[in-house]
């Protein structure tokens, strides 16, 4: 697991509402590409558990980065936000 999943990981031991700002952070460096390489599925995925714990902000991130994918790349981030709270 890589270091900023690891602090995302972190953030999931809270109660619902915990986290979601470390979630929007790690979806911003995936969408601008900061500290790691720019992929918009990893973004959309933690904009999408961000918003699972409540971050209108999330939502609204997620819809942006959407307009900017296919929708085989929203299906596969909407898979891994699924693994990743499965976990």
């Amino acid at each position: 697991m890589g270091r900023f999943e690891a602090v995302a990981a972190e953030a999931m031991l809270g109660g619902p509402g915990d986290g979601a700002d470390v979630f929007i952070k790690l979806g911003m460096m995936y969408s601008l590409g900061c500290e790691v390489p720019a992929d918009y599925v990893s973004a959309h995925k933690w904009f999408n558990i961000a918003a699972t714990r409540g971050s209108r902000d999330a939502i609204r991130l997620r819809r942006e980065i959407a307009e900017l994918m296919s929708e085989s790349e929203i299906s596969a981030a909407q898979r891994a936000a699924r693994a990743w709270l499965a976990r």
